[in-house]
């Protein structure tokens, strides 16, 4: 029924000023609207609502990640921009915080300003899974 419409996507975010920014300057997204209740990036073709709640509790794991062509680069670009990626024990990550799925995919965390988890994402194979 939804297979052909477009996915909105929603990080809750405790202030929308720093969001914007965060969004914008480092992670260059380009803001398409922005109102007393929620900022709008565009985030490769989905409509991302970043959108103030009054008690934000982020949550344990991955709420939003971006399918990138070359982590390594991608990384790179994110850590001269001041992100720093997470390390999780017993992962076995490299220095710069990737992990390597068995299958040959790999990912890597990071935070937003206000702790919520961020991936990206390098699958083996080519593909729009």
């Amino acid at each position: 029924m939804l297979a052909n419409d477009r996915l909105i996507a929603f990080i809750p975010v405790s202030d929308l000023t720093v969001a914007r920014q965060f969004c914008e300057a480092t992670l260059g997204l380009r803001v398409t609207d922005a109102n007393p209740f929620a900022v709008v990036v565009e985030a490769g073709g989905t409509m991302l609502r970043l959108t103030e709640v009054p008690e934000l509790k982020p949550q344990p794991f991955t709420i939003a990640g971006w399918q990138v062509p070359d982590i390594e680069a991608t990384v790179d670009a994110l850590v001269a921009r001041q992100v720093v990626f997470r390390h999780y024990e017993g992962m076995g990550q490299t220095g710069k915080g990737i992990w390597e799925a068995p299958g040959g995919d790999r990912v890597a965390w990071f935070s937003d300003p206000d702790g919520n988890t961020l991936s990206l994402t390098t699958f083996a194979q080519s593909s729009s899974r």
